[in-house]
This record gives structure tokens, sequence and C-alpha cells, in this order.
């Protein structure tokens, strides 16, 4: 059995497009930095360099 929502009101509905909006830009942010970062954003020192490193080889992205 599927539940499924059915904003009676605009702001409901608003209300899940900004929350949907936000995840998508989270994700792309997120996506960047670990695909695509290389340290541009991420300058926190090696310990960060080497965790984006290491999500690269988690997600098959090749970065050497």
């Amino acid at each position: 059995m599927a539940i499924v929502h059915n904003p009676s009101r605009e702001g409901d509905a608003l209300k899940a497009l900004l929350v949907s909006a936000a995840v998508v830009l989270f994700a792309l942010l997120t996506l960047y930095l670990v695909g695509f970062d290389q340290g541009a954003i991420s300058r926190s020192g090696m310990f960060m360099h080497e965790l984006m490193h290491d999500g690269r080889h988690l997600l098959g992205v090749p970065c050497h």
C-alpha cells in the first residue's frame, strides 16, 4: 500500500518545491566537492583532500 500526499494548499506545494530544490543543490555541491574540487574550495589541509580523494575512489570517479 502506497501513501500518497496530495498538497491541498499552495503553501504545501511551494514548501515541497523549495525543499526539493535545496536537496538538489546540496547534492550537486557535494558531487562537485567530491568529484572535481581538487582542493580549490576545501582548503582545510591534507585531511579534507584525502577524504575527498577516498570519496572519488568510492564513487569510481577518475582522479589520477
